[in-house]
């Protein structure tokens, strides 16, 4: 775990010196960070989807991914409760926040480092990946907080609870962490950092974060999978 709380740092301390340097700046250099990162996460997810989609086993896995996903985020009403979880902002700031934090999440948590590393933490206690994972995001979250403010702290415990996630469960669930649940992970990430950029770049409003629910159904349909023909195997 050495390397998840490394990392978790690393956002937190990213963060954080983001914030500071955004309250020296003036509000023109602001929206070209705010329009800087609407463009890298558009294509972020165009590279996502067009590198992973050729691998696919399940073509219409992430159609059925985003649908699930997005009408159990709206039911659950993420976004709403993340609004009122900021109260004391503007609804602008709060939209910011909002569509900065689902965009942070999604390019923190999902990549090959940030699963792979966790397991290899856990399998071989091999620290590399998510070392190397922690430098990035390190860049990466300073970039965002100087974009979207200290809010983009809220991403470290969630990357916590992800890579911690993936850590406890590799010994036991070691044979479902794939190359291709990896695949339909990214295809559906892909997709919603695609519709993050959409959001930032005001050509779409998505509530993306609504839509954050996604990524539990490619792995939970592989294990679904697992246990039918596991089941299939016993009759």
């Amino acid at each position: 775990m050495i390397g998840t709380i490394a990392n978790t740092i690393a956002i937190l301390v990213g963060s954080f010196v983001g914030g500071t340097i955004r309250r020296g700046l003036k509000e023109r250099y602001q929206n070209v960070l705010y329009i800087a990162m609407g463009l890298a996460a558009f294509g972020l997810g165009v590279n996502a989807v067009v590198q992973n989609m050729p691998n696919s086993s399940y073509p219409v896995l992430f159609i059925a991914s985003l649908a699930i996903g997005g009408v159990l985020g709206t039911a659950l009403d993420l976004e709403g409760r993340f609004n009122r979880l900021v109260e004391g902002r503007s609804r602008e700031e709060r939209q910011s926040l909002a569509q900065g934090l689902s965009t942070g999440i999604m390019l923190f948590c999902i990549g090959t480092l940030s699963i792979l590393g966790p397991v290899n933490s856990a399998l071989y206690g091999d620290e590399t990946f998510l070392f190397t994972n922690a430098t990035l995001d390190l860049v990466t979250s300073m970039v965002l907080a100087s974009t979207f403010g200290y809010g983009m702290a809220f991403a470290a415990p969630v990357l916590f609870c992800w890579q911690g996630s993936i850590y406890l469960l590799a010994n036991m669930a070691a044979p479902y962490l794939t190359g291709g649940l990896m695949t339909e992970i990214s295809i559906v990430g892909g997709f919603l950092i695609l519709a993050s950029g959409l959001s930032i770049l005001k050509i779409k409003e998505i509530s993306t974060m609504n839509m954050l629910p996604a990524l539990l159904v490619p792995p939970l349909w592989f294990v679904l999978m697992e246990l039918t023909n596991h089941l299939g195997g016993l009759l």
